[in-house]
């Protein structure tokens, strides 16, 4: 075992050499450089014990070794407040803003129509509603990032599956209690008919995203999946659960006819321009979209078209049934938002077409969504 004992240290040496009356053993290896004078005239003048440099290492390690453990493990609030950046970018918020934004916009309008049967405790029905279909986006959008992930490596690498941030088990998880917690909501608060409808809504979520049908892939049926879930099924399901609520039977009026019809025709918009920032992720794995097809330049004039259509028809309802709209909101506001996709076409043309344009004009098409729900009580 003598090959494993540590050598002697210095001081201890040279102790043991003062008690047994040897002189202390000198160390194997080169001896030590030469000091320069400087070192030399100040070790003269403040002489130093032998082992003070090997109890300083020794502080030193000690100290080196305390921070790396410090520093090791993740405090557990930065672990939590990194699964809550996760969960939120996992449930893909400008999704989260169009399905609230609708929700208490329709509520909004069918509390004006009927004034007379507001009770504030509606709002903790609506409240519910509101959490039911914020979970029904969660499930939809999650079990589409889950079946993506190598093509979201191509074309949204800051998704959390598809940057690692989140796991798929968890993806999963989550997936999971969103359903689960949706349809439990619903069940217990509105009745067979708006549970069948949410269902229904799930339903096309799965099938576009998940094997065999995964009907994404074509580009009519995922138009239609997207239009009927984000046009017809929320606002027709939430002015008919809000109805009920007021003890009323569904009967459509006109404004809502109007934002069902409107924004029916703006999520095929929005089905058809998704896929223009997905372009190469979608090319390298043969995904067959409209973009690929017909080129980016021919979708976002397509779209454009459609939208401007849609303002242009918005306007003519105005004039055509002055006693059902308010002519003085519905006339400007849908002109400025008509000429804002006009200038955000033109700035895509000039930019070329790059990726980042796309963004930005897929973006601008998101936040015309938002608009069209803001002004929709007022009109």
């Amino acid at each position: 075992m003598a090959s494993l004992a540590s050598p002697p240290l210095p001081c201890r040496a040279a102790a043991t050499a003062s008690r047994s009356g040897r002189p202390a053993p000198r160390l194997l290896g080169p001896p030590p450089p030469p000091a320069s004078p400087l070192l030399s005239s100040a070790s003269a003048r403040f002489p130093r014990a032998p082992c003070n440099a090997a109890r300083w290492s020794r502080r030193d390690a000690v100290r080196v070794c305390s921070q790396a453990g410090a520093a090791g493990p993740a405090p557990l609030s930065k672990t939590l407040s990194d699964l809550k950046d996760s969960c939120w970018r996992f449930l893909r918020p400008h999704t989260i803003r169009g399905t609230a934004l609708g929700s208490i916009a329709l509520v909004a309008r069918a509390l004006i129509e009927n004034p007379q049967l507001i009770n504030w405790w509606l709002v903790f029905k609506a409240f519910y509603g509101l959490v039911a279909l914020i979970c029904g986006n969660g499930y939809i959008v999650g079990i589409n990032q889950i079946y993506d992930i190598r093509i979201d490596k191509v074309n949204k690498p800051y998704l959390p599956i598809a940057a690692g941030d989140l796991s798929v088990q968890t993806a999963w998880l989550l997936v999971v209690l969103f359903a689960a917690a949706g349809f439990s909501i619903v069940v217990t608060n509105f009745g067979p008919f708006i549970t069948s409808l949410y269902c229904l809504g799930l339903f096309l979520g799965t099938i576009y995203s998940v094997p065999p049908f995964r009907l994404k892939r074509y580009p009519v049926a995922a138009f239609l999946i997207i239009a009927t879930v984000r046009g017809f099924l929320l606002n027709f399901g939430v002015y008919y659960a809000t109805r009920a609520a007021l003890g009323l039977t569904f009967q459509w009026s006109s404004p809502v006819a109007f934002i069902t019809c409107f924004v029916t025709l703006f999520a095929l918009v929005i089905a058809i321009t998704k896929d223009l920032p997905d372009v190469e992720g979608d090319r390298k794995y043969q995904i067959s979209t409209l973009a690929t097809k017909l080129g980016v330049r021919n979708i976002a004039f397509l779209g454009s078209g459609l939208l401007i259509a849609n303002y242009v028809a918005a306007i003519a309802v105005a004039f055509l049934m002055p006693q059902a709209f308010r002519r003085t909101v519905m006339v400007p506001v849908h002109a400025a938002l008509a000429v804002g996709i006009i200038f955000q076409t033109w700035v895509l043309e000039q930019a070329k077409y790059t990726k980042d344009a796309i963004s930005q004009y897929y973006r601008f098409i998101w936040n015309l969504f938002y608009a069209e729900y803001i002004f929709f009580p007022l009109i």
